[in-house]
């Protein structure tokens, strides 16, 4: 029976093959015109780009991998300037724009979550991104992203259970000289940044560079007439690179970036306005420093990254989102994070046996204040209208018309890991098989603390019957350790010579780290609070405040292919997701300001990538990309309602971005182009709720752009979402009121690029 299954899995892989190489002969016959040749190596160079990957092949088509990348033209063309923006031309990634910067939610395959740990890796320069809140900043000089989907622990370790992102930058060592970038577009939106690339020496680079954002926002709050959403961002980097030919190569990148913004439009669904009367905003300083030594021995090499990690934010919301005064939250937090990672990876080899060891570590520690602000309004509705209600007789009168509820919190964490990688190629196949223990102790120390009262009257007479002063003040220490072992294994065939198809087929298991939901301390307190006077519920603060990993399976059929000397390159997977525990965003019972993180049950999610993309000739290039992703809940079920059966939400059903583009040479002039250029960005179904009762249609926004470009300079004006179409980026409820948030309407700009 296991041979019979096998024999009909490498049939399908096979026949597969056959279909993807059909259409890629058929599109190469159709484009190509009779005696025209077939070199194109200034467009599919990757020209000054110099990948430095540590842990990947450098032949990236050739892994049992579903992936995307983009180059630097790619990347330019489309105004690629952070992983928000990269995610739409990526099957099967979302990265919703809401809220403001802090909130930078990733979702692939049906994986991923509205707070805490993210379900997706960001590396910079082979440097991971501890923290989800430094995820969301705009980068000068991309040279190169990738998207690899699927579990990527066994490598990568925490929270890359349902990929990783790469970015990397460009080399001084491969490029020098200065770039300059001016844009500006509606809405009172401005950026300009500059960098400069110069070799000090033969093999020592140094690159600067500096950037400046900011506009004035698209969404006005109707109840002071402000715009909510203005940001003003500052970011600079400077990356100095050694490298010699005794096989050392030495790079330490450094950057800071600052961030001031409004954010939050989130409008009511009753009024359809945005309409609140408090402060919202959220203020970033991160400073990040990372260090690359890398050694080439004989027959392996041995490399090292390094980095430190520093974040100073602070989010303020009217969390209310009303003209009432309900409450504030404020959550200010600064957090230090060391990182090291050693790899010792054999030289690739063709043939025969390759294999990857390494040992990993991190230690993360961070301070918040986490106030919530009582007023009137909150104060009259939300306890004594509750409190009342349920004691007529006694009325009680609260005795100041604001308090707070203080949360104060310590949290080390700390993790370390091994990990190995074996891969053995033999003829047509290569089998890879690879290893990960990881340990993880996450601890938090919380102080909370509120001081207040409140006067009990006799409703018959209006007389005092008695006073009840509320003082809390507990400390306390809650501890988690976790432990996983998180394999892969898979089997490539490369079914003609020069491995320019591969067809793979892999099992892997990822794991998103468990932690605290420090958010729900506040809750506590209230609940607390309430339960002293007799209404509510007293909550269990290890239960509600802990949750443990999200664990998945991840199987995947997939494969690459290149035809028409690599004009044609198209990629194909279908994958099934089981995860165990999944960590949801949820309200927990009782009347309530917050959210918090649970672990719901089980979920399955199954679906299809595809891409092509078609360079007919030097100067036209063709793309499309698909995802399709089927998650639902199959155990889950909230103590009210059993949701199995139902979509997951926020996950969208379909993605979708299809782009061409074709160049005019003026006066027959390699240095003097016209581009043309349109593209169109699709998303949907998303499900806002477990229930599935609310939910955005799919949605496709069109964009297109012209550029004239010389040697030294490029002028593009472009528009996005052209049709001014209408759709939304985000749904929640909070104190039983419904809000969303609207995404960005018609944009038009026109950027300007220098290069000397």
């Amino acid at each position: 029976m296991a041979l019979r299954s096998a024999c009909s899995t490498f049939a399908a892989m096979k026949k597969m093959t056959m279909i993807i190489l059909a259409s890629c002969t058929a599109v190469a016959a159709m484009a190509t015109p009779t005696g025209e040749p077939s070199t194109l190596s200034d467009t599919l160079s990757l020209g000054e780009v110099t990948v430095t990957a540590i842990k990947q092949s450098a032949d990236m088509r050739s892994q049992a991998t579903a992936l995307t990348v983009i180059d630097r033209q790619e990347a330019e063309r489309n105004h690629l300037q952070s992983v928000k923006t990269a995610a739409d031309l990526v099957p099967n990634l979302f990265i919703p724009d809401y809220g403001s910067r802090m909130t930078s939610t990733v979702y692939v395959r049906g994986i991923g979550t509205r707070i805490d740990q993210p379900a997706v890796g960001l590396t910079i320069d082979n440097v991971p991104v501890v923290t989800k809140e430094n995820y969301d900043f705009d980068l000068m000089d991309i040279a190169r992203f990738e998207m690899l989907r699927g579990p990527q622990n066994t490598l990568y370790g925490r929270n890359t259970l349902g990929g990783l992102m790469n970015i990397y930058t460009l080399s001084p060592l491969n490029y020098q000289g200065t770039r300059a970038l001016v844009e500006g577009a509606n809405h009172g939106t401005w950026r300009v940044g500059a960098s400069h690339y110069r070799l000090l020496k033969d093999n020592l680079g140094l690159s600067l560079s500096a950037q400046y954002h900011s506009t004035r926002g698209e969404f006005t709050n109707r109840y002071n007439g402000k715009r909510c959403d203005w940001e003003h961002l500052f970011s600079a980097r400077a990356k100095v690179e050694w490298r010699n030919y005794d096989g050392w190569y030495v790079s330490n990148a450094a950057s800071v970036s600052v961030t001031r913004q409004g954010g939050y439009p989130y409008e009511w669904v009753e009024t359809g306005e945005i309409a609140y009367n408090d402060t919202c905003f959220y203020r970033r300083t991160s400073v990040t420093d990372g260090l690359t030594v890398r050694k080439d021995f004989s027959s392996f090499t041995l490399s090292s990254i390094t980095s430190y990690q520093y974040l100073d934010d602070n989010m303020t919301l009217d969390q209310d989102f009303t003209v009432h005064d309900y409450f504030t939250l404020t959550q200010a937090r600064r957090e230090h994070a060391f990182t090291q990672d050693f790899i010792a990876r054999s030289h690739e080899k063709a043939k025969g046996y390759n294999w990857l060891a390494g040992a990993s570590g991190f230690y993360r520690r961070y301070k918040m204040d986490a106030p919530v602000n009582f007023y009137d309004y909150g104060i009259a509705q939300l306890i004594e209208k509750k409190s009342n209600e349920a004691l007529p007789d006694y009325p009680v009168a609260w005795d100041t018309r604001s308090f707070e509820l203080g949360s104060h919190f310590t949290s080390p964490s700390w993790g370390a890991a091994l990990y190995h990688e074996s891969t053995y190629h033999r003829g047509q196949w290569t089998l890879q098989a690879g290893v990960r223990l990881d340990y993880e102790h996450a601890r938090l120390n919380y102080h909370s603390v509120t001081h207040t009262g409140y006067s009990i009257l006799v409703a018959a007479t209006g007389e005092l019957f008695s006073h009840e002063a509320i003082d809390i003040d507990e400390k306390g220490t809650l501890d988690k350790d976790f432990f996983d072992i998180l394999p892969n294994v898979s089997l490539t065939w490369h079914p003609w010579a020069g491995k320019n198809h591969t067809v793979y087929i892999a099992a892997s298991r990822g794991s998103k780290a468990g932690g605290f939901n420090t958010q729900m301390f506040s809750d506590v307190l209230q609940q607390r609070l309430m339960k002293m006077m007799g209404i509510g519920m007293q909550y269990d603060v290890d239960k509600m405040v802990g949750y443990k990993p999200e664990k998945a399976w991840n199987y995947e059929l997939g494969g690459h292919f290149e035809c028409w000397d690599a004009r044609v390159q198209s990629d194909l997977s279908l994958f099934f997701m089981d995860c165990r525990d999944r960590q949801l965003t949820v309200f927990p019972p009782g009347t309530t300001t917050g959210r918090m993180m649970t672990n719901a049950g089980k979920t399955h999610s199954w679906g299809a990538e595809f891409a092509m993309s078609v360079i007919p000739t030097e100067l036209t290039h063709i793309s499309i990309s698909y995802g399709f992703t089927h998650a639902t809940f199959r155990d889950y079920n909230d103590g009210k309602v059993d949701h199995s059966g139902k979509r997951v939400p926020y996950a969208p059903m379909h993605t979708l971005f299809a782009e061409a583009s074709h160049g005019f040479k003026v006066g027959g002039d390699w240095n003097k182009l016209l581009t043309l250029a349109a593209n169109v960005r699709a998303v949907g179904d998303i499900y806002w709720d477990e229930a599935n009762t609310m939910r955005q249609p799919f949605y496709a926004l069109l964009g297109a752009s012209i550029t004239w470009k010389q040697a030294h300079y490029s002028l593009q004006l472009w528009g996005h979402n052209l049709t001014g179409t209408g759709y939304k980026t985000f749904y929640f409820v909070s104190i039983q009121h419904p809000f969303l948030q609207r995404g960005h309407g018609r944009s038009m700009g026109a950027t300007l690029r220098l290069n000397f």
